[in-house]
């Protein structure tokens, strides 16, 4: 006689209850895969995450109250071996990256959430980075120009319109320091205007 496949427990965390719902009625379709919980904010997941210990979990990253990333990072620190795939609509390298770092086992765009998500689900849990190719490629083309987390810092203030001064006060740094900063990301970014590297950070996902 035949076993029945193991059962993988997946927890869904977004904020559009639509979304949440096509979600579970795709993996609905897989005989070894169940939700055993969902979550509207990344706050709610933590708290689902500590009740249900899911075997892997579906992360939006946009999202109020507490996002994915943050979500994420405070999971891993608690469960270090928690497998969680990031999702979301936005395949900026900057955003891929953050969500890496945070701990994401792989990251997923939404718009090809039917293509093979209980495969997807399955090789994350089996220990497989997932990631979709076209993600792989901008992310290996981003890698040479990813700031680091002052640089984004630094932008995200002249991205509110900071003078050199003000994110030097705002950051308690020397607007010397400001200055060779914002020089590294202009060079890094390929630009030598400080609007434009606004722009282009915020498409590729670098700064929120």
């Amino acid at each position: 006689m035949n076993r029945p496949a193991p059962t993988l427990r997946v927890m869904v965390v977004d904020d559009h209850p639509m979304m949440r719902r096509g979600i579970t009625g795709v993996l609905a379709e897989a005989d070894d895969i169940v939700v055993v919980a969902e979550a509207g904010d990344g706050l709610a997941a933590q708290a689902q995450y500590r009740q249900h210990l899911p075997d892997v979990t579906l992360m939006d990253l946009a999202m109020p109250r507490c996002g994915g990333v943050e979500a994420i990072r405070a999971i891993r620190a608690a469960f270090p071996h928690a497998c969680i795939v990031a999702l979301t609509t936005f395949d900026g390298d900057g955003q891929i990256q953050r969500a890496l770092d945070a701990g994401a086992t792989g990251y997923l765009l939404k718009s090809a959430l039917c293509e093979g998500l209980p495969d997807a689900l399955r090789a994350a849990v089996d220990g497989s980075r997932v990631l979709a190719p076209e993600l792989a490629r901008a992310l290996t083309k981003g890698r040479s120009a990813r700031i680091t987390p002052r640089e984004r810092d630094v932008l995200a203030l002249v991205a509110q319109g900071h003078s050199n001064r003000g994110v030097a006060a705002e950051l308690g740094l020397a607007e010397e320091t400001i200055k060779s900063y914002l020089s590294n990301i202009l060079q890094k970014l390929q630009t030598g205007d400080r609007t434009e590297a606004v722009v282009i950070a915020l498409r590729r996902g670098l700064i929120d």
